[in-house]
């Protein structure tokens, strides 16, 4: 039996890969000799002594409210093995994956005041007045937070806001003077770039690493593009800052894939513009507000960009509506491809709710949607975030037509929806399938699907299908826009030749 591992989110420590770039530049034969550039390796130690003092170590505590033994007697390799490796916390343990392993204590058992130590990680000073900056996953669950600056004093730290969608914290400690990061730019920053990191690895302060930034605007999440790194992370370096070579803060460290729970060369840092956009809110509100459409959507394939005249896979394909959401009542259908929010282009789906989660909540917004061949503008009123809900699948129609019609070369047999069955998917018309074989049964279509359109043509009855179906080019793959449940959907069938 294998098992596969998940992502962990750790600290962060940079292993230093030097390596030198020689560049051969051969010329012809008859040309001028060979030249060779040799690029001399970077040198950090300026960097440190600059960003250095900026670093701070941070500890987590947590009070023990039960004389019970952690783990319900699960002994401690154990529970290492489930948080490390699967990410799966025990009951009454640690969730911060950067909690340290403890020794058992002997011969008494704490009482329910003792605070015991929880987790290491890593921060830096944003402001000299005592903001720091760090990850919302270091903090989460804390009773007690303590900052260590490199002087080696020490200070109790109140936590001021901390966002789990970004993994941003804020917190703040009573000091003035302190010495403040510079931030960068993070749109000057380029793949191949050195960067360098400093932080706690398992709580060793003032860790320095380096490596090169090995991609940009990574989709690993929601709401963040991350700077991909091979700068090496471990625990304890998580919320340490990543740097530039103009000793520029240009991301806080936050992530690593890994199948070990150890560094594997692959690390990922939330780029400061984004962190700045939430620790800004945290340090006015306490809490960050996003906006939202309600939509639910998915990518757009090269298949289906083609095959519906989009022309190349871009924007966000809608393929469910929130009842009295603001895209419903902006007249969003499912199917629509949203293309562009207020001018700026959607180019991957992970796009839109980035950017409307940016944008603040009562504004109102213009989207660009592509539907059925032809764009259109749609104005919106961006509303506030909410909980995320699990949505209800709603149930099989119960009343079945009596008989279906056949289409030939698609492989599918459709009928007319009952006026019971519109009223409870809440739609005006469509055909829905009633069996299918090759080749719409390779499309990925099922019996119960409702489909609402072909090749751009919307259809609301048998007779409205056939005519969509006798004027399309058979010899080019199809596109059906379908419902199935809540979910609204594009398949492709290839027409048998």
């Amino acid at each position: 039996m294998s098992f596969k591992l998940p992502r962990v989110l750790l600290p962060l420590t940079v292993s230093l890969g030097l390596s030198m770039a020689t560049l051969l530049m051969c010329a012809p034969v008859n040309a001028l000799a060979q030249q060779t550039m040799v690029r001399g390796l970077p040198d950090f130690t300026e960097l440190v002594e600059q960003v250095g003092p900026s670093v701070v170590n941070i500890r987590t505590l947590e009070r023990v409210r039960t004389p019970s033994a952690a783990g319900g007697g699960m002994d401690e390799e154990t529970q290492e093995l489930f948080r490390r490796f699967f990410g799966i916390p025990m009951p009454n343990t640690p969730n911060n994956p950067n909690a340290p392993r403890q020794a058992p204590r002997q011969g008494r058992t704490p009482s329910p005041e003792e605070s015991q130590p929880r987790g290491v990680g890593s921060g830096f000073i944003l402001t000299s007045d005592g903001f720091i900056m760090t990850n919302a996953h270091v903090v989460d669950g804390a009773d007690e937070v303590l900052v260590t600056l490199t002087d080696k004093r020490e200070f109790k730290a109140r936590i001021i806001g901390a966002d789990k969608r970004s993994d941003v914290a804020v917190v703040k400690i009573q000091a003035t003077g302190l010495p403040a990061v510079k931030v960068g730019d993070v749109s000057r920053l380029k793949v191949g770039e050195w960067v360098m990191a400093i932080g706690s690895p398992f709580g060793l302060d003032n860790s320095v690493t380096a490596g090169i930034v090995s991609a940009k605007q990574r989709d690993t999440g929601d709401y963040l593009p991350f700077i991909q790194t091979d700068v090496a992370i471990n625990p304890g370096n998580s919320g340490g800052p990543l740097i530039n070579m103009r000793g520029e803060v240009v991301g806080i460290n936050s992530q690593i894939y890994s199948r070990s729970g150890g560094f594997m060369g692959i690390s990922f840092s939330i780029p400061m513009d984004e962190a700045m956009r939430v620790s800004d809110q945290l340090r006015t509100n306490g809490r960050v507000t996003r906006g939202r459409i309600g939509v639910q959507i998915e990518p757009v394939t090269k298949e289906i960009a083609e095959s519906i005249g989009l022309g190349r896979a871009q924007g966000a394909l809608v393929n469910r509506i929130e009842p009295g959401a603001p895209a419903d009542k902006a007249g969003l259908e499912p199917g629509d491809v949203i293309i562009k929010i207020d001018g700026k282009p959607i180019e991957k789906s992970s796009d839109l709710p980035r950017l409307v989660g940016n944008t603040k909540p009562g504004t109102k917004s213009n989207l660009t949607v592509f539907r059925r061949g032809a764009t259109k503008e749609m104005s919106i009123v961006i509303a506030e975030l909410e909980p995320e809900r699990v949505a209800k699948r709603a149930t099989e129609p119960e009343d079945k037509p009596k008989s279906g019609q056949s289409v030939q070369g698609l492989g599918l047999v459709v009928a007319d929806l009952t006026d019971a069955q519109k009223t409870e998917l809440k739609l005006k018309g469509g055909v829905r399938v009633e069996s299918l074989v090759e080749p719409a049964l390779r499309s990925g279509l099922r019996e119960g699907d409702v489909i609402l359109a072909v090749g751009n043509i919307e259809v609301s009855q048998v007779k409205d299908f056939t005519l969509a179906v006798g004027k399309i080019d058979k010899s080019k793959p199809i596109s059906v826009l379908f419902r199935r449940g809540e979910l609204t959907r594009y398949a492709l069938i290839r027409p048998i030749s």
